[in-house]
């Protein structure tokens, strides 16, 4: 009778110890959540979360109810470039979005060389994008066809809007940010209007040594963030090789016209940049998720671990919550320490 008091305590104990791991678990999380990962996107529908990294030579999707346990999701390769193509190489910075009742998959690729980088997508009309047949659309491309990267798209007012990186003409040295109106979700209308060009010192660190040119000013990987009908759109500045590597924001006036330069403000300091003392550098390249009760605002960025990594494959994805000023605009804080826990996004109740 002891040893069976005692082995039913201990089993007790051992139950509680494990019961309370396993909510410990679902309720917090550290960064990074995946070991390593560059330009990390997400888009929410019907309870899941579907999210996208750079993989280079494929597109792979991510399914999950919590991008907090993103290690844990179903994972799957979409789509493959057929060989020998346009863009077949180089695949960068892909994103996914549901419009206008269909999956569609944005891209940039090249042929090897990487002049020739342009923007793509794919389209699926499953209702689950890891289902189905994803089917390549083609290129995406304003009339002037221009050396082109990181496409982000959105529907306001009814109207669907292209956002990008692209040179000014047909050599580097300079990547701008551009906005043009779309038809459809694969088809640009109209010319593409320049919104943003490195200015300030924080946009222009991209020394590259050896090589031609050797300064590359950089203003990359915007995303368009609304809140209460007011538009912002955070971007990436200077190089990702260098350790300045950060975000800069544009401020649209007053719900003015999209395609005029000047109605975006441009903030004249960055709004989230590395933090070497909590172990986060070059942290740049973000995309925006709510959580899945819809209350909580939170930024998804990638950053290197460790000085001097550049843009390689210690890159990894990290998560935080984020809040509003009183002036209606975004304080993204700063990155928080690798490996601290962090509570999970909230969940529907």
């Amino acid at each position: 009778m002891i040893r069976l008091f005692y082995f039913l305590f201990f089993a007790m104990v051992f139950a509680g110890c494990s019961g309370s791991k396993t909510t410990s678990a679902v309720s917090s999380f550290t960064n990074p959540l995946l070991p390593s990962g560059a330009d990390p996107y997400s888009f929410y529908k019907d309870g899941y979360y579907y999210y996208t990294h750079t993989a280079q030579n494929k597109l792979v999707l991510w399914k999950t109810k919590d991008l907090s346990d993103l290690k844990d999701a179903e994972q799957k390769i979409v789509w493959t470039p057929p060989r020998n193509t346009a863009y077949s190489k180089e695949l960068w910075a892909p994103e996914i979005l549901f419009l206008r009742g269909k999956w569609y998959m944005y891209f940039a690729a090249d042929n090897g060389n990487n002049h020739n980088h342009r923007m793509y997508v794919i389209e699926n009309s499953s209702p689950d994008p890891m289902q189905g047949e994803w089917v390549f659309k083609g290129k995406v491309a304003d009339p002037s066809d221009k050396w082109a990267i990181d496409g982000d798209v959105f529907e306001y007012k009814g109207q669907l809007y292209m956002i990008w990186s692209g040179w000014a003409g047909d050599a580097n040295g300079q990547q701008n940010i551009y906005i043009a109106k779309m038809s459809d979700p694969w088809t640009i209308e109209g010319e593409r209007v320049l919104i943003s060009e490195p200015e300030y010192k924080w946009e222009k660190y991209g020394y590259l040594k050896g090589e031609t040119p050797d300064h590359v000013f950089v203003n990359e990987g915007p995303q368009f963030l609304i809140r209460n009908d007011r538009i912002f759109i955070v971007y990436s500045a200077s190089g990702c090789w260098t350790e300045n590597y950060t975000l800069g924001m544009l401020t649209l006036k007053d719900n003015k016209n999209l395609l005029n330069q000047d109605n975006w403000v441009k903030s004249p300091e960055p709004v989230f940049k590395a933090a070497p003392e909590n172990g986060v550098y070059a942290a740049g390249h973000n995309s925006f998720f709510k959580s899945p009760d819809g209350k909580e605002d939170w930024i998804l960025y990638h950053a290197n671990p460790q000085p001097g990594q550049g843009c390689g494959g210690h890159r990894s994805p990290r998560a935080q919550r984020f809040t509003w000023r009183k002036d209606g605009t975004p304080d993204f804080g700063r990155p928080l320490p690798t490996g601290n826990p962090l509570s999970a996004p909230s969940k529907k109740k």
